[in-house]
């Protein structure tokens, strides 16, 4: 061959075999940088990483809370009594947060993109009892605890157990602005309050929900030892309570229907085909089945040991573990039921028979997780007093708001049996510096109630303590 020929040929492939040898010198994992997409890795999959700055948290503006944005009618929100406090619209646009000590409900605008949180100014940003801090003007709102978003985005339900009463506002799809109903439809109460319609069972209302249709709406009385039944208008929201028995549900109310183990509900939950309710109740010590009638909403309990599991011998229930003081419970779409105890320190988990709607308690390890140490329980790390629970949309992670360990706890589930275990290391939880072992987070002093955005992207969480509501990106 001719050399400068030869000269030529070789200075073409030169390149090409440099990229390639350089291709062989780098890591595996750079591959996938430039290229193929990469796979979770199942040890993050699920964790929390609070936004940066202001973004990741927004306290009361009376608040002395340092590196955080600053909001109005935010005091006190998520009360030790109440573990809904805080809920999504259906279409992600819109964050509710219920404020006891402001006597108000919060109204924040969400990015989809990035999940941070913005307040309206003026009336648009908050509804409150008088219309205090600039906020619209509501009735019934004396110590908001609980609240519900209706699926078709169109209402909004709040408890307030100061006053004894459910409030039901309009929601402006389009802004997030609540307008609370007109006259008597706009508040029923359990004592008489001006304007405020009557209503039976509401003893200290604290849970409410919402049926998967929107055809009824249920609250839960904690001193009332109730569950209280609601027809919900399809156009307006409205509430009309049945007069006969179906209205209500007791263990000792006239009236009402009879029931078993409700001893201050503070916890409730509707599976996902709408024909069970279940509850969890503090001072019985128990979580609670009510077959619900999918035609008429009406609530019933099986008598035959079926519709409860309580934590020690109790007449018409089973007996499970690790139940003392009930609190919060969540229902995932794949069958199974978990529960927080604020008094066992834990979290428990339940089987859903498909056909009855009843449940069984997880055998062994997979049926309890408790704080510390616990025979036949697994183990978890700062679950003292847990509150809120909350479930991912793809059902691979519990997280549990423990209000005494100002802690938010990262449980994964089995896909298979659904036990959860606390992802190991500073991973499996977010706290204050103070608490060792966790990831350290902000504004999370007494952290009670914890929601998912639909898209299962973020995670909201409020702080009694710290007057704070804290955002997170849950990540992939």
């Amino acid at each position: 061959m001719h050399p400068p020929l030869r000269k030529r040929r070789l200075a073409r492939w030169l390149p090409l075999g440099l990229v390639t040898l350089a291709a062989l010198s780098l890591p595996l994992g750079a591959f996938a940088a430039t290229g193929a997409k990469q796979q979770p890795r199942p040890d993050r999959q699920g964790t929390l990483t609070q936004l940066t700055g202001k973004s990741g948290c927004l306290v009361d503006r009376s608040a002395r809370t340092s590196g955080c944005g600053t909001a109005r009618a935010l005091e006190g929100p998520g009360p030790f009594m109440g573990s809904r406090a805080i809920a999504l619209s259906p279409d992600g646009k819109n964050v509710y947060v219920a404020s006891s000590k402001s006597d108000a409900i919060a109204v924040f605008r969400r990015s989809t993109r990035s999940g941070a949180l913005t307040q309206p100014k003026g009336a648009a940003g908050c509804i409150a009892a008088q219309g205090a801090a600039h906020c619209a003007t509501a009735i019934g709102l004396d110590g908001p605890n609980s609240l519900a978003v209706s699926p078709d985005g169109r209402n909004v339900y709040a408890t307030s157990r100061a006053s004894n009463s459910i409030s039901i506002f309009q929601r402006d799809q389009k802004t997030g602005a609540l307008t609370q109903l007109p006259a008597s439809a706009g508040c029923i109460a359990g004592v008489p309050i001006p304007v405020c319609a009557v209503g039976r069972a509401l003893v200290g209302p604290d849970v409410v929900v919402v049926s998967p249709k929107g055809e009824n709406v249920y609250v839960g009385s904690f001193f009332g030892n109730a569950v209280a039944v609601f027809d919900r208008d399809p156009v307006s929201g409205a509430l009309t309570q049945p007069g006969d028995s179906s209205g209500c549900i007791a263990e000792a109310i006239s009236g009402c229907a009879l029931g078993i183990a409700l001893g201050a509900p503070e916890g409730m939950a509707i599976s996902g085909d709408g024909a069970s309710v279940y509850v969890a109740s503090a001072l019985s010590n128990a979580v609670v089945t009510l077959a619900r009638d999918q035609a008429t909403g009406n609530l019933t309990q099986a008598s035959d040991g079926s519709g409860c599991i309580a934590n020690s011998a109790l007449t018409g229930c089973t007996t499970g573990v690790q139940l003392e003081g009930a609190n919060a419970v969540a229902f995932n779409p794949g069958g199974d039921v978990y529960v927080t105890s604020l008094v066992s320190n834990s979290v428990t988990a339940f089987t859903r028979s498909r056909t009855t709607g009843g449940l069984t308690q997880k055998q062994g390890t997979a049926g309890c997780l408790v704080w510390l140490r616990a025979v036949g329980c697994s183990f978890g790390r700062a679950l003292r007093a847990p509150e809120g629970l909350a479930i991912s949309p793809d059902g691979k992670n519990v997280y549990v708001a423990a209000f005494a360990n100002s802690a938010i706890d990262v449980l994964d589930r089995g896909k298979r049996f659904g036990k959860v275990t606390q992802k190991a290391g500073r991973r499996g939880c977010l706290a204050p510096s103070s608490v060792p072992g966790c990831t350290p987070a902000r504004a999370l002093r007494g952290v009670s109630s914890i929601a998912l955005s639909p898209d299962g992207r973020h995670l909201y969480s409020t702080s009694f303590g710290s007057d704070a509501v804290d955002i997170f990106r849950r990540n992939k």
